[in-house]
């Protein structure tokens, strides 16, 4: 089965959410999907699409890359960082910015230094 056959969901579900510029590639095994995501929570389905077919995110055969359009604020992890420091420097709660960054944080007290985060501001 490739690559394709196997995300054919993920890709229904990103076209079902309006994911604009959508480019979807297979390489060597790989499956490539990049566009631009009307909101964070169209881009969360797609996600949720994702780990329905690989809840532990190990399959390696898949890489998501969706901006959400309007970009936003952006702030790059330091070491020493917490999502509380990061949070009280932008004058809101640390589960705003975990819940705008769901897709690449699992645990919130596990950030690493040059993680990008996008702020909900």
């Amino acid at each position: 089965m490739s690559a394709t056959e196997k995300y054919q969901s993920v890709v229904d579900t990103a076209n079902q959410q309006g994911i604009q510029n959508l480019s979807v590639q297979e390489q060597d095994g790989v499956l490539y999907l990049s566009g631009t995501a009307p909101s964070e929570e169209a881009k969360q389905k797609v996600w949720d699409a994702y780990t329905a077919i690989d809840p532990e995110m190990r399959g390696g055969d898949i890489v998501i890359s969706l901006e959400v359009a309007g970009g936003g604020t952006y702030y790059t992890v330091q070491s020493g960082d917490s999502l509380s420091k990061i949070a009280k420097h932008y004058g809101i709660n640390w589960q705003q910015i975990f819940e705008a960054n769901r897709d690449q944080i699992k645990d919130p007290d596990k950030i690493f230094p040059g993680q990008k985060l996008r702020i909900p501001v």
